[in-house]
């Protein structure tokens, strides 16, 4: 399942939804605590933002242990994946979005090697 068109444009006009989504653009698979420290929000904003863009079809998830990654929907349009693809060439190196990649690569302890401890 993957939301029509008016569902998808009203996901990602949200400043939020948008950051964490070119996130997931460049990096492919994210969990909830790096998304976190990249966008400087609190846990439960960023997970409710995540449950609206994994409801309507977007994300996709992945629990491992007590993390939860989330990743874009392969099974997305392929004018949805363009339409994401294209906004990160645009908008990728403008603030906030460029801070929010350097505040992840800087992140201690990455997933990679151990999540969030």
């Amino acid at each position: 399942m993957y939301p029509d068109t008016d569902l998808f444009f009203r996901m990602i006009a949200d400043n939020t939804r948008l950051r964490a989504l070119m996130l997931l653009q460049h990096e492919g698979e994210l969990c909830v605590c790096e998304l976190t420290q990249a966008l400087g929000l609190s846990q439960p904003k960023i997970s409710r933002h995540l449950a609206h863009l994994r409801e309507a079809g977007i994300l996709l998830t992945q629990r491992t242990g007590q993390w939860m990654y989330y990743r874009l929907n392969p099974e997305l349009p392929a004018w949805m994946h363009t339409i994401l693809g294209n906004t990160l060439d645009g908008i990728g190196n403008s603030t906030p979005f460029a801070s929010d990649h350097c505040l992840l690569k800087a992140m201690p302890n990455r997933p990679a090697t151990s999540c969030c401890t």
